[in-house]
């Protein structure tokens, strides 16, 4: 039987190559974007116990403080366009002139309309790396910004 289109609208996963991304008030292309995750330290606590008769260890396993953020842009050099905005962010921080940004991740529809957004709070360059050359590749160049941020929040639009 043949689905109608809002049967596929609602019943499919959305393809994850219709995103964009904002940084502060700009939006940038990027062909990829990695890191998007929110994970915790995990504690170990063991005691002894003897509970009916029986010696041993208990252990006890708790989450433990959130782990920093950290995430992957990619991008494909362009002549004359690539990234002085986070070429100039990085030097900033060298520079200690730190400047904390949000990032927000939209993934959207077949309209272009933002569905689901991942919110990175006061994020920060910690590394720019510039394409990798090979003369026997036809590769496009492909650079890349890694960011560290203090958290992650998910919304649906």
């Amino acid at each position: 039987m043949a689905l109608s289109k809002d049967q596929i609208t609602t019943n499919y996963p959305l393809p994850v190559y219709n995103y964009k991304v904002d940084i502060g008030p700009d939006t940038i292309a990027f062909s990829e974007v990695s890191g998007l995750e929110i994970s915790y330290d995990t504690i170990t606590y063991k005691e002894s116990q003897v509970a009916s008769g029986i010696a041993g260890p208990n252990v006890m396993y708790m989450p433990g403080a959130k782990k920093p953020l950290n995430i992957t842009l990619k991008k494909g050099y362009v002549k004359g366009k690539s990234m002085p905005l986070l070429y100039n962010w990085l030097n900033a921080t060298q520079l200690n002139r730190t400047e904390k940004k949000d990032i927000t991740v939209h993934l959207c529809d077949e309209n272009g309309e933002s569905v689901v957004r991942w919110k990175v709070m006061d994020a920060f360059p910690v590394k720019l790396s510039a394409p990798s050359f090979n003369a026997s590749s036809n590769e496009i160049a492909i650079e890349s910004i890694e960011l560290m941020a203090s958290g992650l929040e998910m919304n649906e639009e």
